[in-house]
């Protein structure tokens, strides 16, 4: 299965962020990729006093540009996530596409990013945004995918959730700053992937050092072994990562651990 992981600048201007990620999954598909993944918020910048702003309800602008796209070039679309307006609330939603245009998945970020590090990042997504309750997975031709959203991936349960009900792949559309992205990233990519013998994916926006809220970028996509299939600097980049899913099995196999503990917590999970 080949991902595109499309680490693309975000600007001020929603329509030309949407044109932007349109080109690059034109591109994506033209090079072969199965799916295509977008950063967190790739149409809206990364500041409380945008998201209502930049928001969209059902149907929004940004949403009906992945949808049509999908189904015209026949991939799948990880909408990398936007802000959603909903009963007077703001949620950081990411929404899939399949082959057909149809909407597989809403992910709903569960976790906000609410952090004050002494001599580095302070941040309150929860001065605006409301938080999501469910736990993402959906089916493709693939299998069972998992979805979250870059904060969610801190929470190790989530992950296991995800991974004890079957999925593959972890998407994790993300916007690390230039203090947890340098402590955090890759380890936590690699650790999700160790612990739930999975493959993840983790997409950032380029990072803009002139924003109020600067991207790490290093988008990633990590083994069930833990091994970088491939990492981008801070650049405006597309990337492929090649998913072998023997791979997958045979690292399960092998280390037969993910099914063979926490036998209650995996009935909470399949629910």
């Amino acid at each position: 299965m080949r991902v595109a992981l499309i680490q693309m600048p975000v600007v001020p201007d929603k329509a030309a962020n949407i044109r932007t990620a349109c080109e690059k999954v034109r591109e994506a598909a033209a090079n072969g990729a199965d799916f295509a993944v977008l950063p967190e918020m790739f149409c809206c910048p990364y500041d409380n006093a945008c998201f209502r702003a930049y928001g969209e309800g059902a149907e929004g602008e940004a949403q009906m540009a992945l949808s049509h796209l999908a189904g015209e070039l026949g991939i799948y679309i990880v909408g990398g996530s936007l802000p959603e307006l909903a009963e007077d609330k703001v949620y950081n939603t990411s929404y899939v596409y399949g082959r057909d245009g149809r909407q597989l998945a809403r992910h709903r970020k569960l976790h906000l990013f609410d952090i004050d590090v002494v001599g580095g990042q302070r941040f309150r997504e929860s001065d605006t945004l409301s938080p999501g309750s469910s736990i993402t997975t959906f089916e493709t031709d693939f299998g069972l995918m998992g979805l979250c959203i870059c904060f969610d991936l801190r929470f190790e349960e989530l992950a296991r959730c995800m991974c004890l009900r079957g999925a593959k792949v972890l998407f994790v559309p993300a916007a690390f700053n230039m203090t947890t992205g340098p402590a955090h990233w890759e380890l936590l990519f690699r650790q999700r992937a160790v612990d739930g013998q999975c493959f993840t994916v983790g997409v950032s926006p380029a990072r803009d050092t002139t924003a109020g809220y600067v991207a790490y970028g290093n988008s990633i996509a990590v083994d069930p072994w833990g091994s970088v299939l491939c990492r981008a600097g801070g650049e405006a980049v597309t990337l492929y990562a090649d998913l072998d899913f023997d791979r997958l099995e045979a690292v399960r196999a092998q280390l037969p651990i993910l099914r063979a503990r926490r036998t209650d917590l995996y009935e909470v999970c399949e629910r």
